[in-house]
């Protein structure tokens, strides 16, 4: 396979250029006003600005809690507006992506959506920052050709997220699959963060999962959270709560800092 465009980005001395750290985080979906309000008024007391929140949410049942659509977004506009921070919202549709582009400072493709070449095409040709997430059994070269897809159109400002991949193990509900964050680093130019909440869908790990792949070189992480995880109307058992995140967060900071230490 020939990438022409996702191509290694290094400086004179040979590292690779920008290393912040970027922390996306918030409810898989948008419920309601109340939820994402004190989500985010949280979040912002921590520094960080990036939110997650679903309005259009893709379920294997079809009978799933599938977001508030218009609605969500204009809960999201809402705590935009008001904590001066920036949204990160999945697009599903071709149709959507105007509505979603005025409330959303990152689209996300999700991994159901991976494969969907001309969803790829439109929002290549956005002047908008992409988070493309890793197909639920996407090799590493599939997951890059739709990162391609995305830059032939004129965009290359993509952010790779892995999200772990089907194997045949149970007991997570992914594998959650560190070896691609060298890989990708030494392939390529994008960013890669990682989502330890799909990763292993289950709570107790999102923690030692997000430290190893801060230790694996991942540039940040993307991580569910909700004010009573319980009585989430999607993904309960992978999100952490607002005490649990502050844990994550404490931790991951040192690491980083440690980690980056000159």
């Amino acid at each position: 396979m020939k990438l022409k465009r996702v191509l290694k980005n290094r400086d004179e001395a040979g590292t690779v250029i920008d290393n912040d750290l970027m922390i996306i985080a918030g409810p898989c979906s948008v419920e309601n006003y109340d939820v994402m309000d004190s989500t985010v008024a949280f979040l912002k007391s921590l520094g960080i600005s990036y939110i997650r929140g679903g309005a259009f949410k893709p379920r294997t049942s079809p009978y799933s809690f599938q977001g508030l659509g218009d609605k969500g977004l204009e809960i999201l506009r809402e705590v935009k507006l008001k904590y001066d921070v920036k949204i990160v919202s999945e697009i599903m549709d071709v149709r959507d992506i105007e509505g979603i582009c005025e409330v959303a400072d990152i689209v996300q493709i999700g991994s159901r959506n991976m494969y969907n070449y001309p969803l790829l095409k439109e929002v290549g040709r956005l002047n908008k920052k992409v988070l493309l997430k890793r197909g639920l059994s996407a090799t590493i070269e599939e997951w890059l050709s739709a990162a391609e897809y995305i830059s032939l159109e004129g965009n290359d400002d993509i952010i790779l997220c892995e999200r772990g991949i089907r194997t045949f193990e149970t007991y997570t509900r992914n594998t959650l699959d560190l070896n691609c964050v060298p890989v990708i680093k030494q392939k390529t130019k994008l960013k890669v963060i990682v989502d330890p909440s799909h990763g292993t869908g289950r709570r107790e790990l999102i923690k030692p999962m997000s430290l190893a792949a801060i230790a694996a070189g991942a540039d940040g992480l993307m991580i569910e959270i909700h004010p009573e995880p319980e009585k989430a109307l999607s993904d309960g058992n992978q999100s952490v709560d607002f005490e649990g995140f502050k844990s994550i967060y404490r931790e991951v900071l040192r690491l980083h800092r440690y980690l980056n230490m000159e």
